[in-house]
């Protein structure tokens, strides 16, 4: 199954609603489950990303869908990457 970064920021709202509710993460996260996608792992950060989510989905539009949905709400802004596993980019690279 693909793999895929997401490096989220909070807009101020997205942050007030955080220090309010923090188990909204949590909500959040079975949100984008039902939306198809597997919340991996995800870390908070420090620095110029708030939050970095390593999701698995069946395909890219799946993931972009689910970024479109997040940042319609105006609490978040994502960007996001395709990873590739290091033996198969290796692999592709070895034909």
């Amino acid at each position: 199954m693909p793999t895929f970064v997401m490096l989220s920021t909070l807009s101020p709202d997205g942050a007030n609603t955080l220090l309010e509710h923090p188990e909204r993460v949590r909500e959040v996260n079975a949100e984008v489950e039902r939306m198809g996608a597997r919340v991996v792992t995800q870390y908070a950060l420090l620095g110029q990303y708030d939050f970095l989510t390593i999701l698995e989905a069946d395909d890219v539009n799946t993931v972009a869908r689910i970024a479109v949905q997040l940042g319609s709400r105006g609490t978040i802004k994502s960007f996001t990457l395709t990873a590739i596993p290091m033996d198969d980019f290796v692999a592709t690279l070895s034909r």
